[in-house]
């Protein structure tokens, strides 16, 4: 068992809530705080305020569900309150407005505003964070604290004027005089270096951070920097060897200047410190960061080139740096289409790196997606997750809804894989073979 009083103020993500994004209509809640369901040996408890009883909280959730139910969108409205954080001050036109995904399938959505609400503790004390916006500008935007158990504010934003906390006023009206109508109170207040509120925009930027299909090559720049790292070299060759893709090592070629830089905008990309421009992404692979995989063959060691590499071991290897990263340092990921080109035991086994408390001791949450209904498991104690880490999508006159499996009350033994491959949680898509032939029509020759 690993003490984790080693690490007292550990920063972890409590509840994410947003309504009027991408195909959320109404609001809706993912929450990691453990409930009676919870896997015991997974929960972590987080100590939130002075002298207060420690939190219950979950390092995972795996949100499932139907092709286009809403699952990945879940994932990028996180992302997008991310980089409404990152860039909003400092990317954004003056002049200009705010650009957001609004619920798009019903024109009152179109104009209505979309919110965006985290709750985490940060250094051993709970914050919540939040913000409404339109296409024009921010609404009302909020942040308090709770170092003894009732809410601190630390600024609170409205039409009429910003409220602002008892600490480091000065600072705080400093801001007020570089502060625009499209642009956030906390993107503004990190640029003014506002002591204060920097914790919390620094989380921001250290966390969210999302592998989805269209970041791997960013991802894969994070893992070829890991291997140029004394510290962390051997756990990225060790989990590169552990998924048995017959990687013996990886070795690491000198780049030159413009493929150095490449690697440098890319990581600078992936941590929100710059925004991606058109094209840095296509032609890359390994090779242009520098690195060639290394295999066993018949009589010796073969370097292969990143064309000849399977689908699943690139996948892999854009996955290993973000993962190694977020548990050396406590952070957040998001994993959109987790089973995408790996092996049901392989993404098993990632989950349960972050389930465990000696691979996961800084108490990193992973938040991911998946079809793979072998993550639920036939019995509660073949699952890697616990019944309260399970999350539904699915759509309902075109809007998404999304909803815990604890709501549904299922038994401790529940073979809850099999259920809901049966369609008793909902979820699932409603297909009639049917209508499949239908659309194909009949190919029988001389048929017409």
């Amino acid at each position: 068992m690993v003490d984790e009083s080693a690490f007292p103020e550990a920063s972890v993500l409590l509840a994410f809530r947003a309504g009027n994004v991408r195909s959320f209509a109404e609001p809706f809640e993912l929450s990691l705080l453990a409930t009676t369901m919870a896997k015991k040996e997974g929960v972590r408890q987080v100590t939130w305020r002075q002298g207060g009883r420690p939190l219950g909280v979950l390092p995972v959730a795996g949100i499932f569900g139907a092709n286009a139910s809403g699952k990945s969108n879940v994932l990028r409205a996180m992302n997008d309150m991310r980089l409404h954080v990152l860039h909003s001050f400092r990317s954004s036109s003056p002049t200009g407005g705010i650009l957001r995904r609004p619920y798009s399938l019903e024109p009152a959505y179109r104009s209505a505003p979309s919110r965006f609400e985290i709750d985490l503790v940060l250094h051993g004390v709970r914050h919540e964070y939040g913000f409404v916006l339109d296409d024009a500008k921010v609404l009302e935007e909020w942040a308090y604290h709770y170092p003894r158990g009732r809410p601190a504010l630390l600024f609170h934003r409205r039409p009429e004027g910003v409220d602002l906390g008892s600490a480091d006023r000065a600072k705080g009206r400093a801001v007020l005089e570089l502060l625009r109508p499209n642009a956030l109170f906390l993107s503004t207040a990190a640029s003014a270096n506002h002591g204060g509120l920097l914790p919390l925009y620094a989380w921001f930027e250290r966390n969210l951070l999302l592998a989805e299909a269209g970041s791997r090559p960013f991802r894969q720049a994070v893992t070829a920097q890991l291997l140029d790292d004394a510290t962390m070299r051997n756990r990225v060759l060790d989990l590169l060897r552990a998924a048995d893709l017959g990687i013996t090592g990886a070795r690491q070629i000198e780049p030159d200047p413009v493929t150095r830089e490449r690697m440098q905008r890319a990581l600078r990309i992936i941590l929100g410190r710059e925004e991606e421009p058109d094209g840095l992404a296509d032609g890359t692979d390994i090779s242009s960061f520098g690195v060639a995989l290394t295999h066993r063959g018949a009589d010796a060691e073969v370097d292969m080139d990143a064309e000849d590499e399977s689908l699943g071991t690139l996948v892999w290897f854009g996955l290993v740096g973000p993962v190694v990263s977020a548990l050396a340092t406590g952070a957040v990921m998001l994993a959109d289409e987790l089973d995408s080109s790996l092996h049901p035991a392989l993404v098993a086994q990632l989950v349960r790196l972050f389930q465990d408390q000696r691979s996961n001791p800084r108490r990193a949450q992973l938040i991911f997606n998946s079809h793979d209904a072998a993550l639920l498991g036939d019995t509660g104690e073949e699952s890697a997750l616990g019944r309260d880490q399970v999350w539904f999508t699915e759509k309902s006159g075109g809007a998404s809804r999304l909803y815990p499996l604890s709501d549904l009350a299922p038994r401790k033994d529940e073979a809850v894989g099999k259920r809901y491959l049966a369609g008793r949680y909902g979820a699932v898509p409603i297909l009639s073979h049917g209508q499949f032939v239908a659309a194909i029509g009949d190919l029988t020759p001389g048929v017409e």
